[in-house]
C-alpha cells in the first residue's frame, strides 16, 4: 500500500461559516415542507373547535356532515380507541373535548374527506350543542378561593418558591414596580402540518413537523391505544418552531382519521386555524422589589410572578421553574424570595416559546435595575456591571456560574460598541413614521439603553437529558462518506450543519451526509433550550471519536499511524457507532429551590437606540448592539443569524407583537392583524461574538438560541424610556403609552415575594 499524498484541506469545519445545504432549496422554493406532503388517494383532515371559553357540550350531531359527498369519516370523543390524556408536562388533556371545553379552539371533532372543500364543509355540517359557562380569564383571579375549579385539581398548574439567603433582609434603597407581558406568538410561517399513512401491521406512519419526535410519539401511540413500536415517526419539513412545536396539535388527529379510514391524510391548518392550534408564550404579572446599599450593591430582589398558562399545563410547569429560576437576573443577589406561580384560566394554552420564563423575568429586572439607578444617581451601566456574576458567583438557587465570561466583561463590551450617527432628519423614510413622512423630525427624541440577561442550557432540574447519534463511515466509489443518524429535528437553526462540521473535523472526511430524523433511532430530544449543539453536537462528537479509534487500530494493524493513510483505504469493511450522550446530573428542586439545578448558563447584553416620535407615538429602532458568551462558534455567520434573529422577535415583543384576547377569544388571529417585524422594522445588527469555551460542551459550544430574544426587549423599552421619560411598565408599548404616559395596572395588590393567592383587589 502507498502511502497517503498531503491531504487537501478540508472545507466546513468547526469554527468555519460553512454554507447549509438546505440554503439553496429553502431560497428557491423546492424544499418541501410538511404542507407539501402528499400520497396518491389521500384523504384531508379537517377539525372541528369550540367557539366558547368555556362551555357545558350537550350534545353533538354528526348526521349531516356525515352524509356528505365525499366524507369519508367523522370522529367524536365516543369514537376514540381509549381515553388516555396526552400533555407535554402533564397529562390533563382530552383527544377530542368530552362534557366540557376549556378554551376557544378546543378540537371536538374531526373530519376526513376527499378534499380540502369538503372537508371544510363538513366541519360546519357537525352540529354542537353548548351551554356557556362563566369563563376564567384573568390569571390572578383564577388563583384566589372562591374561582371556578377549572380542573377537578384545581387552578394551580406550578407553584415554586426560590428562598435565598435572608428573605427579610433591609437596604438603603428600595424601588418596586408592577409589570405586565401580553401574549406573544411564535409566528412560524410554515403551519401546522402532517400527512399519517397506515400500515400493513395496523400500525401508522406519521410523516410531522415536530421539535421532538420521541416526546410526540410517547402521547400519541397510548391515545391510539398501539404499542410504540407501531408508531412511527418521520420528520417532515419545518418552516419555524421557536417552541410551537413542541407541543402536540394534529398529530394524533392525523393518525386517528388515517387508522379509521385505512387510507393517508394529510392535514394541514390555515393560519387562523394556526393560531388557535398551537401554544402561545405565557402573558405575565410581575410585582418587583429591589434594596441596594447607596454604593449600589444589591442586598435583596423579591418578587411575585404570575403566569398564564391557559386551558391546559403544556410545559408551564417548567416555564414557571425558569421565571423564578432566572428571576433576579444574572447578578450577585446575596437575600431573595422570589414566589412564582401559573394558573389554568379559560385562554388558549400557553407554553414553550425562545426563552422560556427568563423572557418574562428580564424585562421586569431590568426595567428595576434602572429605576436603583436613578434612585442612586448611578449609571445603569455601571450598576450591572459592579453586580455582574463571574465564575464561582451563585445565582440565587445556590448554584455557582462556570465556564462563563463575566458578566460585567459583557456588558462593557457591548456598551463600548459602535453607536449609530445622528438622526437624519433630512430623510423622513429614516424617521419614524417611514415612507409615511409623518415626522420630518420634530417631536422626535433618542434614546440609548442597555439591558443583560441570562438562562440555563440544556434540560434541568434532574431531567434524564440525553441525545443519540449513530455514525456509518463507509466508502462509496473510492472515497469516504460519512453517514449521520440523529432524532434532532432541524427547525431552521442549523443542526444539519452543526452535525456535518462536526463529523468533518473529528473524521477528516469531506463528504458528510445528515440522513432524515426519524424514530428508528433513540430520542435526541427536543430543538430548543438551547441544547441541541450541546447535547446531539456532543452525541455526534462521541460517536465519531469511536469510528475513529477504530480507524485508528486498523491503522496500526498495518503497522502505521492513521495519517499515513487515506481514510478509504481503511474502508473494506464499514464502521458504525451508536453513541448515547448525557450531560453532567442535575438535581431536582426541592422546596426552596436551593439546589444545583441546571447544566450550564448562557449570558448576553444588547444595548438599543431608538427615535421615538413622542407627538405619535411611533417606534424606530436604529440599532441594536450586543455581546454574548456562545462557548465556541461552530459556524460563525450562524451564530450571527440565531443573534439577529432573536433580537426580531425580541424587537416584536417590544413594540408590536401581541395576540389581542377578548373573553378567551383572539380577536388578531391572522398576519394582517397579528404585526410582525419585517425588514423594514429592522435595524442594524452589530453582533460582538465572545468565545469561552465550557470544558462539558462540545469543542467548548454552549448554545446560542435563546439569550438574544430575552434582554433585547428590555434594552429597546429602555431606550424608549429614555427618550420619553415614560414608566412603560408593559409590553408590547403600545403609541398610546407614549403619548398619554399609560401605564399597566392589573388592579390586584401584591407585595413582592409573597403568594399571588394572597393578592387583594384594588378596584
Amino acid at each position: 500500500m502507498t502511502l497517503a499524498p498531503p491531504r487537501t484541506r478540508l472545507r466546513g469545519v468547526v469554527g468555519e461559516s460553512a454554507p447549509r445545504s438546505d440554503a439553496p432549496p429553502k431560497t428557491q422554493g423546492s424544499f418541501e415542507y410538511a404542507s407539501d406532503l402528499a400520497r396518491d388517494g389521500m384523504l384531508h383532515g379537517a377539525t372541528v373547535r369550540s367557539p366558547h371559553a368555556r362551555a357545558r357540550i350537550v350534545r353533538i350531531d354528526t348526521s349531516a356532515a356525515r352524509a356528505m359527498p365525499g366524507v369519508v369519516a367523522v370522529l367524536t370523543s365516543a369514537d376514540l380507541p381509549t381515553d388516555e390524556l396526552f400533555g407535554l408536562m402533564r397529562r390533563d388533556q382530552l383527544v377530542l373535548a368530552r362534557g366540557e371545553v376549556r378554551y376557544v379552539g378546543e378540537p371536538v371533532a374531526l373530519v376526513a374527506a376527499e378534499d380540502t372543500e369538503q372537508a371544510r364543509l363538513a366541519t360546519k355540517a357537525v352540529k354542537v350543542e353548548y351551554e356557556p359557562l362563566p369563563a376564567v380569564t384573568d390569571p390572578v383571579a383564577a388563583l384566589q378561593s372562591g374561582a371556578p375549579q377549572l380542573h377537578s385539581f384545581g387552578n394551580v398548574i406550578e407553584d415554586v418558591r426560590v428562598v435565598h439567603g435572608d428573605p427579610k433582609a433591609k437596604a438603603d434603597i428600595v424601588v418596586s414596580g408592577e409589570y405586565e407581558i401580553g401574549m406573544q406568538d411564535q409566528a412560524p410561517l410554515g403551519p401546522e402540518a402532517g400527512l399519517a399513512i397506515p400500515d400493513a401491521d395496523g400500525g401508522v406512519t406519521l410523516h410531522i413537523a415536530t421539535q421532538w419526535m420521541h416526546e410526540d410519539l410517547g402521547q400519541i401511540a397510548p391515545c391510539l391505544g398501539l404499542p410504540r413500536e407501531k408508531v412511527r415517526l418521520v420528520l417532515a419539513g419545518v418552516g419555524g418552531a421557536f417552541g410551537a412545536r413542541e407541543d402536540v396539535t394534529l398529530q394524533i388527529h392525523l393518525c386517528l382519521l388515517a387508522l379509521a379510514t385505512r387510507k393517508p391524510v394529510r392535514m394541514v391548518y390555515g393560519r387562523e386555524e394556526s393560531f388557535y392550534g398551537h401554544v402561545h408564550r405565557h402573558p405575565a404579572r410581575l410585582w418587583y422589589e429591589h434594596g441596594a446599599k447607596r454604593d449600589g450593591t444589591l442586598v435583596y430582589v423579591r418578587a411575585t410572578i404570575v403566569l398564564d398558562g391557559g386551558a391546559y399545563a403544556s410545559s408551564s410547569p417548567a416555564v414557571v421553574a425558569n421565571a423564578a429560576c432566572f428571576g433576579a437576573g444574572p447578578y450577585r443577589v446575596p437575600n431573595a424570595v422570589i414566589h412564582a406561580v401559573g394558573a389554568y384560566t379559560d385562554n388558549p394554552p400557553t407554553g414553550a416559546m425562545r426563552g422560556f420564563g427568563a423572557v418574562q423575568s428580564c424585562f421586569a429586572y431590568e426595567a428595576q435595575m434602572d429605576r436603583l439607578a436613578k434612585a442612586l444617581g448611578m449609571d445603569p451601566v455601571e450598576l450591572r456591571a459592579k453586580n455582574a456574576l463571574r465564575d464561582g458567583d451563585e445565582i440565587i438557587t445556590s448554584q455557582p456560574v462556570e465556564g462563563s465570561e463575566p458578566v460585567a466583561n459583557l456588558i462593557r463590551r457591548c456598551a463600548a460598541m459602535r453607536s449609530p450617527g445622528e438622526p437624519d432628519t433630512s430623510d423622513p423614510a429614516a424617521m419614524p413614521g417611514g415612507v409615511g413622512n409623518i415626522t420630518r423630525g420634530e417631536g422626535v427624541r433618542r434614546g440609548t439603553a442597555l439591558a443583560a440577561g441570562f438562562k440555563n442550557v440544556c434540560y434541568s432540574h434532574g431531567f434524564d437529558d440525553y441525545s443519540t447519534a449513530r455514525v456509518r463511515l463507509v466508502r462509496e466509489r473510492g472515497e469516504p462518506v460519512a453517514y449521520v443518524l440523529t432524532a434532532a429535528a432541524e427547525v431552521g437553526q442549523g443542526i444539519v450543519l452543526v452535525c456535518e462540521q462536526i463529523a468533518r473535523s473529528v473524521l477528516e472526511v469531506q463528504r458528510v451526509v445528515v440522513e432524515t430524523p426519524n424514530t428508528s433511532i433513540d430520542s435526541a430530544g427536543s430543538s430548543s433550550a438551547s441544547r441541541q449543539t450541546w447535547m446531539t453536537g456532543g452525541a455526534v462528537l462521541a460517536a465519531c471519536r469511536e469510528v475513529r479509534t477504530e480507524l485508528e487500530r486498523r491503522a496500526k494493524a498495518r503497522g502505521r499511524a492513521l495519517e499515513d493513510f487515506e481514510v478509504a483505504d481503511l474502508l473494506d469493511e464499514p464502521i458504525e457507532r451508536t453513541v448515547k450522550h448525557r450531560h453532567r446530573p442535575t438535581e431536582a428542586r426541592n422546596e426552596t429551590t436551593q439546589n444545583h439545578g441546571h447544566v450550564a448558563f448562557l449570558f448576553a447584553a444588547h444595548r438599543a437606540t431608538v427615535d421615538v416620535d413622542v407627538e405619535t407615538g411611533l417606534v424606530k429602532v436604529v440599532q441594536v448592539a450586543t455581546s454574548q458568551d456562545v462557548g465556541k462558534a461552530i459556524n460563525p455567520v450562524a451564530v450571527v443569524g440565531q443573534l439577529e434573529g432573536g433580537i426580531a422577535q425580541g424587537l416584536g415583543l417590544a413594540v408590536m407583537e401581541e395576540l389581542q384576547l377578548r373573553d378567551g377569544q383572539i380577536r388578531n388571529a391572522s398576519f394582517t392583524d397579528y404585526l410582525l417585524p419585517t425588514m423594514l422594522d429592522m435595524p442594524p445588527v452589530v453582533c460582538d461574538i465572545v468565545e469561552h469555551p465550557h470544558r462539558d460542551a462540545p469543542f467548548g459550544a454552549k448554545g446560542v438560541g435563546e439569550p438574544p430574544t430575552i434582554s433585547s426587549t428590555p434594552a429597546i423599552v429602555a431606550a424608549i424610556r429614555a427618550a420619553t421619560g415614560r414608566e412603560l411598565n408593559r409590553v408590547p408599548v403600545r403609541p398610546d403609552d407614549i403619548v398619554f404616559g399609560t401605564v399597566a395596572r392589573s388592579g390586584w395588590r401584591v407585595t413582592p415575594g409573597d403568594d399571588p393567592r394572597k393578592a387583594a383587589r384594588t378596584e
